[in-house]
């Protein structure tokens, strides 16, 4: 005989504007009656805040608080790191693609700050693995480096960043043209965006100042983006780019979370219809990419061996998807670190699109 679910107690005060938001201690609630709804679970009680008055319901505290179709974040969760796109998604879940895309980009929002919430604390314990990973959105002419930081040991993706790049390799001379006009209409990309870019993921994974053994390949913007890391001594080891990609390998780490890149992104994959249209949309899916492989996957898929994050001591078992969306994050209690505050903003512009979409909903996620 199944037990009698326990009444929802909601734990805080949901307006980011009361005094007992952040903290609890001493909160007083009062319940405000119900209200109906189409979907499990039917009856959703309500609340009201015995401080300041604001009334609010158990769905305000779930992540899939304000969807008109809540039961496809799941699924959706899982098909888009089952390299599907977003018309393909559509199709299945018989919805539009518009809606796989703000679902998408809400995926990534959570994901945020939930990396952020349960990051590793203190000095790292392990040498780190960084690379690059390139791509481009919108269009060839506006190309993308992601930055990332990996665990040697334990495989895990302590950060990434954004940075935008110029075309580069062999061009026509009409494309040259075309990226001569396209630069002075939107002014020429950062030549040390990957300096910049790799000091802020090295920033990112270790917020405290101490010792780093860092590992890369011989690319000549690494070194420069390690040098003005005040307080942060750092032991560079080169392996050449063109060393067998194997285990044995002191960059795999790495190497295999750029195959896992290409092999769970349909945006990500060469030579494909399915490109990336946005650069803050590539940002949100490596959110939620970094936080499937963190909690969910196996460090092999073949022996086992426990999530990076239990080789970390961060939690006792694999995290399935539903627990990963088991509760709705705030960001108003959760500090996010640059630059991910302006991913979740929605604030990474991507040439030629104009009027781009902000983040700046107060009550929803």
């Amino acid at each position: 005989m199944e037990s009698p679910a326990r009444p929802f107690v909601p734990p805080f005060c949901p307006r980011s504007t009361c005094r007992f938001h952040r903290c609890a201690d001493g909160w007083r609630f009062v319940g405000h009656g119900h209200f109906s709804r189409r979907c499990e679970p039917r009856v959703i009680p309500r609340f009201r805040c015995c401080h300041c008055r604001a009334t609010f319901s158990s769905q305000t505290f779930s992540t899939t608080y304000y969807l008109k179709r809540p039961e496809l974040q799941e699924p959706f969760f899982h098909r888009l790191l089952a390299c599907s796109g977003f018309r393909q998604i559509a199709r299945e879940a018989r919805c539009a693609p518009t809606t796989v895309m703000r679902q998408a980009a809400r995926l990534g929002r959570h994901a945020l700050l939930s990396l952020t919430l349960h990051r590793p604390v203190g000095p790292l314990a392990e040498p780190l693995v960084v690379d690059g990973f390139e791509s481009f959105a919108y269009s060839q002419y506006h190309p993308l480096h992601l930055n990332v930081v990996v665990g040697a040991g334990s495989h895990y993706v302590y950060a990434f960043t954004h940075s935008r790049l110029r075309r580069k390799g062999r061009m026509t001379e009409r494309q040259k043209r075309r990226r001569a006009a396209l630069e002075r209409l939107h002014g020429r990309a950062d030549p040390r965006a990957i300096e910049h870019g790799m000091a802020a993921a090295v920033r990112l994974a270790a917020p405290e100042p101490q010792a780093l053994t860092i590992r890369s390949d011989e690319h000549p913007a690494y070194p420069r983006a390690f040098r003005p890391l005040a307080g942060y001594p750092v032991r560079h080891e080169c392996t050449p780019s063109v060393a067998a990609r194997t285990s044995s390998n002191p960059l795999f780490p790495v190497n295999l979370l750029d195959l896992l890149l290409r092999h769970n992104n349909a945006h990500l994959k060469r030579e494909s219809i399915a490109f990336a249209k946005r650069h803050q949309a590539v940002t949100e899916r490596m959110a939620l990419l970094t936080l499937w492989r963190n909690f969910t996957k196996p460090f092999s898929e073949a022996h086992g061996g426990g999530t990076p994050a239990m080789r970390l001591g961060l939690c006792q078992a694999s995290l399935s998807p539903r627990e990963l969306l088991r509760e709705r994050l705030f960001p108003s209690r959760i500090t996010l670190p640059a630059p991910w505050d302006r991913y979740y903003d929605r604030m990474e512009d991507t040439p030629g699109i104009a009027n781009p979409t902000r983040h700046r909903l107060k009550r929803a996620v």
